[in-house]
C-alpha cells in the first residue's frame, strides 16, 4: 500500500499551523512486516482506523487479541470512512488501557453512521492489541 497523503486518522503537527501529517509519517509507521509496534493504545486504534479506510485486513488481524479475534473479517467496500475524533486515552496499568473514539462514516446509500466505542486494549509481549469495546 502506498504511504502518500494525508493519514486517515487526522493527527496534526505540532506547531503554529498545524498540517495534517502523512499516512508514512503517522500510522503507516505500525503497519506491515517488520514495522514497529504502536507505542501505546491510541496509537494503536488510530492505525486500526486507518486500516479500517485503507482496507488493511492483515494489519487488523495482525493487532487484534487472539481471544477475540473474528475468525474472518470481511470489510464493507460501499463504506466510506469520514473522520476519527479520539475523546478519551486512559491507561488502566502498565498493560491495559482504553480508548474512547467517534467514527463517523457513509454506507453505499449514502446513510451515515456513527460509531462511539469504548475500546479496551492489553500489552503482551511489547505489543499492544485491541481486545473489544463497548458501544456508547
Amino acid at each position: 500500500m502506498a504511504c502518500a497523503g494525508a493519514c486517515p486518522c487526522g493527527m496534526h503537527s505540532s506547531g503554529r499551523k498545524p498540517a495534517p501529517l502523512a499516512y508514512g509519517d503517522c500510522c503507516g509507521r505500525y503497519t506491515g512486516a517488520g514495522a514497529p509496534p504502536a507505542p501505546d493504545a491510541q496509537a494503536l486504534m488510530r492505525s486500526r482506523y486507518s486500516a479500517f479506510v485503507r482496507g488493511d485486513v492483515a494489519h487488523l488481524n495482525a493487532t487484534w487479541h487472539a481471544s477475540t479475534r473474528p475468525a474472518g473479517l470481511d470489510l464493507d467496500g460501499g463504506q466510506r470512512w469520514l473522520g476519527l475524533e479520539v475523546r478519551m486515552h486512559r491507561c488502566v496499568d502498565a498493560d491495559h488501557a482504553e480508548v474512547e473514539f467517534v467514527a463517523r462514516s457513509r454506507d453505499a446509500t449514502g446513510r451515515a453512521h456513527r460509531l462511539h466505542e469504548l475500546s479496551r486494549f492489553v500489552r503482551e509481549d511489547g505489543r499492544w492489541y485491541y481486545v473489544d469495546g463497548d458501544l456508547r
